[in-house]
This record gives structure tokens, C-alpha cells and sequence, in this order.
């Protein structure tokens, strides 16, 4: 008899006799049916618990974090050492120092001796050293596959050679209902392959402002920090999310990204090794229940604004129009259609259920791609930079007079050379070139690309204008 078998066998005999044990005045009355039952729930989590335990990693990620030490006057300085205080100002104090980031992360796919992880972007977004621990001990060395920011979902890859390592099975998070239990496993503060389970408290959870793409399962199985990219599972093992946000001083609301949203991002990362998505240019708004009620719809979407050549204005939509249904499903509201428009495949042709001037129309959209997917270009990524041509859009975002023109600055990496130079998101580099005499207009990205990289150490020359003003800034490979 082994030590499962004895506790079945101890738990019946207990309960066999609990009617005896019991005060008389008790009013709840066990039986061995409710044994029964409990154990069988209790066996369904010990399954999943079984089955995807081996194939949840520990992530740690190394960052190196930069900053800059307060001068302090030439005659305090006495006084501070006297009390053994260390000089921050002297020339041999840190400059940078590491920062290490815990996570989990769980093995969906094994190809050619790779071993490729689903994790938390913010898991090991900037992490220059990223070490995954099995569940077995081993350690290994892992190298970024991809990363979105958007999604907050990230995949990386240790090299696993012939050896053996479990994966998890993919559930399918459109398909899960309000209620039904889940089991979550992960790391917290180093605790390997912790366990907990609960249910799922809401779905499409949107509005957060944790990422700009927000569609959560919401939770209330235990999630702490190092759960941070493990596998949310229903209670056939299948994962079903990445366990990515809790609530800080609350207790029972946890969040997931649905596994069908990570499972795209990581289909595009290995099949375009950038994250493709869906774009239709046109400002949009919830309908109220107010208008709603007036035009005998349930819910939808208002079109504010149209951007001109977009997929939107050349499909015919309309400021005005109320978006009621995406190839021929009812819309819930705007964070609804932003996730319809975003997963689909550029090029795709879409039917829109529209009401304009009281009336039912269908309008056929030929999905673009998103412009920001097109932007990156490998010789600024060097210095960290992501730029794009300023629109008329993208001035009234960041508040740029209609004389100035140029590329705006959409991301700029902390402790990159583009974030040591002095950029910043929003700023609009006017005109660039190697020295003051040859600055010339920019609002190419090829030919500024070509220029910078042409520069190499000699580095370019900027000039940036920012809320009001323009100044210079010289951007090097060597800082």
C-alpha cells in the first residue's frame, strides 16, 4: 500500500466514525459522499498540479541600471567621512550597479535542441543576462527570441541539446466561462512551483493602464510577484493564460493575458521575428446606453474621426458612423474591436455592420498593418531610438505647431545611447548631418537610418524641437 492509497484508506475510516465524534448539538452532518467529493476535486488539482509543474522555469533577469551621484561640496566632505559615509562623488564610486528581476515562465515547444519559453515581457525587458532554472535544478543561459510590449508577452530559448524536457499543452482562452476554476503555478519570491487554484472572476478585463493592449482574465487564485509569467490552467492542464498583474494591497484579483493573444504574438515573433498586426485609422468611442437604447442597438462603437488614406477612408467610413458588428459579430465596445482589428492578418478583408443616418449599411475594409510594426530599422535600434514620420495625426498627439516637420521620436530604451544623448518620446528631430554646415531637413527614415550609421563614431548632429523651443544633440555609437 503506498502513502495515497493508506490516506484514502485513513480518510474513509475517519469519516465512518465522525458521526460519533461530532457534539450532539451539531447541526452539519458529513458524510462520505462529501468526502468523496472533496477528494475528487482535490485529485483533479493534484493532476494539473502534476502534469504542468515540470514544465514551469524560474527566470532570472540581470539589468544594469545607470545614475548619476549628487555632488557634494568640498567642505561637508569631511564631515561625512568622519561618520563613515562613502563619497558617492569620488572617482571611484559605481556609476551602474545590477538589478535582478524574478520570474516564472513555462516550456511550450521544443525544435532542433531549443527549448522556447513563453514568459512577461516585463519579466526581461532590458535584461542583459537572462538565466532559466528547470524544474529539475539544471540552469541555462537563455537569449531573447522576441518581446512585446504592447501585449506584455515575451519569448525566449535555452539551448536543451537531445535532453528531455516536458512542455505545456495550449488551452483555448476564447472558449473559457465566468466561474470556472483554474489552477495557477509559478515562483513566488523564489518559492519554486507553487500551487494555488481559485476561478475565473471576469474576462476582457480593459482600462487598467497596464498595457496598451488590455484584454485580462481576471482571477482570484493567489498571484504574487515571481508569478509573473507563469501558466494560468484549467482544470484539464491546459494553459489557458500567462499570469502577468496583481493589484497591490488587495487580495483576490490577479490578471492574465488569454493564451490565444500570447500564442499570436509568439507565432509572430518566430515566423517574422516582430509582432504583425491589424490597423484600420479611425478614432472611436463606446456608445452610451443612452444612444444605444435611441438606435435599438445593445452596444457598439462611434467613429470620431476617420485618418485620411487609411484602411478606414478607403472602406468608406464616416465620422459619425456606429460600428455595430465585425464580420457579422456583434461589438461589445471599443477595447472589443481594437482586439478584433489588431489580431487580424493585414491584407485580410473585413465586413462592418455599420448605422449611419439612422440606417443599416455594410462597408468591406481591407485590413492595413499597424504603421508602428513598420518602423524598425536595425541602424537606430543600435542607439535605442524608434522614429516615424510626423504626421498630421501624430502632431495633434504630441502637440506639434503644423510649420514643423520632420520624424517624431516614438521610443527611446533607458540607458541607451539615444536616452544618454538626451531624447525623448516626442521629440521632433528637424534636420540632421555630420556637422553644423551640412544639416539638412529630415523626413526620410531610410535616409536618416543611412546617415546615422554612415556617422559611426564621428556621430550626428540633431537638432530637436521640443514644447516650444529647438536645441542640438549629437548622437554617437560611443558614448
Amino acid at each position: 500500500m503506498n502513502t495515497r492509497q493508506f490516506l484514502k484508506v485513513s480518510v474513509v475510516t475517519v469519516v465512518s466514525s465522525i458521526s460519533f465524534v461530532l457534539p450532539s448539538n451539531a447541526k452539519v452532518r458529513v458524510t462520505p459522499d462529501d468526502y468523496k467529493v472533496a477528494i475528487s476535486l482535490q485529485r483533479v488539482i493534484e493532476s494539473v498540479a502534476e502534469k504542468v509543474r515540470p514544465a514551469v522555469v524560474d527566470i532570472t533577469s540581470v539589468t544594469t541600471v545607470k545614475f548619476n551621484h549628487p555632488a557634494i561640496p568640498p567642505e561637508f566632505r569631511d564631515f561625512f567621512r568622519e561618520f563613515g559615509f562613502q563619497m558617492p562623488n569620488l572617482p571611484n564610486a559605481p556609476k551602474e550597479f545590477e538589478k535582478k528581476s524574478l520570474g516564472s515562465g513555462f516550456i511550450v515547444k521544443v525544435k532542433s535542441g531549443w527549448a522556447y519559453i513563453l514568459t512577461n515581457n516585463h519579466v526581461v525587458d532590458k535584461a542583459k543576462k537572462i538565466k532559466v532554472k528547470l524544474y529539475g535544478g539544471n540552469v541555462y543561459t537563455a537569449k531573447l527570441v522576441g518581446k512585446d510590449s504592447k501585449t506584455d508577452v515575451a519569448l525566449i530559448k535555452i539551448k536543451v541539446g537531445n535532453k528531455e524536457v516536458p512542455t505545456v499543452e495550449l488551452g483555448n482562452s476564447d472558449k473559457i466561462k465566468i466561474g470556472e476554476l483554474v489552477v495557477a503555478i509559478g515562483n513566488p519570491y523564489r518559492l519554486d512551483g507553487s500551487v494555488t487554484h481559485g476561478i475565473i472572476s471576469a474576462k476582457g478585463r480593459h482600462g487598467l493602464g497596464l498595457n496598451p493592449i488590455e484584454n485580462f482574465v481576471q482571477t482570484d487564485a493567489a498571484i504574487n510577484p515571481g508569478n509573473s509569467g507563469g501558466p494560468l490552467c484549467d482544470i484539464y492542464g491546459r494553459v489557458i493564460g500567462i499570469n502577468t498583474a496583481i493589484v497591490r494591497n488587495a487580495q483576490g484579483l490577479g490578471f492574465a493575458v488569454p493564451i490565444n493573444i500570447a500564442r499570436k504574438v509568439m507565432n509572430d515573433l518566430l515566423k517574422y521575428g516582430k509582432v504583425i498586426r491589424g490597423w484600420l485609422g479611425v478614432y472611436i468611442e463606446d456608445v452610451s446606453s443612452d444612444v444605444a437604447s435611441k438606435f435599438g442597438i445593445k452596444s457598439g462603437v462611434v467613429v470620431t474621426k476617420v485618418m485620411k488614406g487609411s484602411p478606414a477612408d478607403k472602406a468608406g467610413l464616416r465620422s459619425g458612423d456606429i460600428i455595430v458588428s465585425y464580420n457579422g459579430e456583434p461589438l461589445k465596445g471599443v477595447s472589443d474591436l481594437q482586439l478584433k482589428v489588431t489580431n487580424t492578418k493585414p491584407g485580410e478583408k473585413v465586413q462592418f455592420g455599420i448605422i449611419r443616418d439612422g440606417k443599416r449599411k455594410t462597408l468591406i475594409a481591407k485590413i492595413g498593418q499597424m504603421p508602428h510594426d513598420k518602423v524598425a530599422i536595425s541602424a537606430l535600434s543600435t542607439f535605442g531610438l524608434s522614429v516615424q514620420k510626423l504626421t498630421p495625426e501624430l502632431k495633434n498627439k504630441f502637440g506639434v505647431p503644423k510649420n514643423i516637420t520632420g520624424l517624431v521620436v516614438t521610443d527611446v530604451k533607458p540607458g541607451s545611447l539615444a536616452d544618454d544623448a538626451g531624447l525623448k518620446v516626442g521629440d521632433i528631430i528637424i534636420s540632421a548631418g555630420t556637422e553644423p554646415q551640412n544639416l539638412t531637413p529630415v523626413g526620410n527614415i531610410d535616409k536618416f537610418s543611412k546617415l546615422v550609421k554612415k556617422s559611426k563614431d564621428k556621430g550626428v548632429l540633431l537638432r530637436v524641437y521640443r514644447n516650444g523651443f529647438s536645441f542640438f544633440v549629437v548622437l554617437k555609437a560611443e558614448q
